[in-house]
C-alpha cells in the first residue's frame, strides 16, 4: 500500500500556527503546536491552516483545476516554466521557496527541478488545487491559506517567493523573505490570449500593468530585472475551451456557453513579463 504524502521538513520548520504563531512539530500525520493547536494533513499530504471562511468566487474550483491541469500538461506554458526555473537558479536560491498562489504546483515544482537543495511551501486559497500541488514534486509541501492574510510562515525564512498570475500581498512578500531574498513576480502582457475574446469574456490587460506592479512593491523591494516571453500557438479547441475555463471567467459559468461553439483551432498569442525584485534593506 502506498504511503499518504507528508510534508518535508524544511517546510514543517518554516509553518507557523495561525492561532498562536507558535512553531509546528509533525505528529504522525498531524502539526501540533506547544499550545496544543493541531491541524491534520490530508491523505495527498497538504493541510488545511484556515480558520477562517473565504468570499464565494476566491478558490478555484474543481473545474477551473481540472482545466489548468489540462492546459498546462499539454505543455503551452512549458516556455515561462522553464524561465521561471532558470531565473530562480540563478539568484542562488538555495533554501526555501514559497509560491504564493501555488495553484496545482506547476511552476514550483519546475523552479525545484533547478534547485536540488531548495524545498518549497505551496499556498494556495483553493484545497482543490492543493491536492494536485502535493504531490507535483517530492521536496514540495502544500498549505490552504488566503494570501491576503498574515500568513503562517516564519519572518525570513524564505529565499525566494515566487508569485505567478497571483494576488500580490508585498508586505508578507517581505516579510517572509530573508536579506537580500529574491521575488520573482509572472504576470500577463498586453495581448496575452486576447484571441479567446471572440469566444468568451476574458480580462483585458491594462497597458500600465508593469508600471503599477512597481509602484505597489516600490515600499519592499527594488526592481532588479524584468523580462517579456512572447509566442503564437496553435490551440486545438479542447485547449481554446481550458484556457478560458481556468481562469477567472470560470467562476462564471453562465459565461462559458460560447465555448460549446469552438470547433476548430485558433492561433493565440502568449505574452508573459517576468519581473525580478530583491528586497531591500
Amino acid at each position: 500500500m502506498t504511503r499518504p504524502a507528508t510534508l518535508p521538513g524544511a517546510v514543517v520548520a518554516a509553518l507557523r500556527c495561525p492561532l498562536c504563531a507558535s512553531a509546528f512539530a509533525l505528529d504522525g500525520r498531524s502539526l501540533r503546536c506547544p499550545s496544543r493547536h493541531s491541524f491534520d494533513l490530508a491523505k495527498q499530504g497538504y493541510v488545511n491552516l484556515l480558520h477562517a471562511g473565504i468570499p464565494a468566487g476566491t478558490a478555484d474550483t474543481a473545474e477551473m483545476v481540472a482545466a489548468r491541469v489540462a492546459f498546462l500538461g499539454a505543455g503551452h506554458y512549458g516556455g515561462l516554466r522553464d524561465l521561471l526555473a532558470q531565473v530562480a537558479a540563478g539568484t542562488g536560491g538555495d533554501g526555501l521557496v514559497v509560491d504564493a498562489g501555488a495553484g496545482t504546483g506547476y511552476y514550483l515544482a519546475g523552479v525545484l527541478d533547478r534547485l536540488p537543495d531548495a524545498a518549497g511551501l505551496a499556498l494556495d486559497v483553493s484545497a482543490v488545487a492543493l491536492r494536485r500541488a502535493a504531490k507535483a514534486h517530492a521536496r514540495l509541501g502544500a498549505a490552504v491559506w488566503n494570501l491576503w492574510e498574515p500568513w503562517p510562515v516564519a519572518a525570513e525564512t524564505a529565499a525566494v517567493v515566487l508569485n505567478v498570475f497571483a494576488p500580490r500581498n508585498a508586505a508578507e512578500f517581505r516579510r517572509v523573505l530573508r536579506p537580500g531574498g529574491t521575488l520573482l513576480v509572472v504576470s500577463p502582457e498586453r495581448g496575452h490570449l486576447a484571441e479567446l475574446a471572440a469566444v468568451a469574456p476574458v480580462l483585458d490587460v491594462d497597458p500600465r500593468k508593469e508600471e503599477r506592479l512597481d509602484a505597489a512593491l516600490s515600499e519592499h523591494f527594488e526592481l532588479v530585472s524584468r523580462r517579456s516571453l512572447r509566442d503564437r500557438v496553435m490551440l486545438e479547441p479542447e485547449d481554446v475551451r481550458n484556457a478560458v475555463r481556468m481562469g477567472p471567467t470560470g467562476h462564471h459559468p453562465e459565461r462559458l456557453a460560447a465555448l460549446d461553439g469552438v470547433a476548430g483551432p485558433a492561433a493565440v498569442t502568449l505574452a508573459f513579463s517576468l519581473s525580478e525584485y530583491r528586497r531591500t534593506a
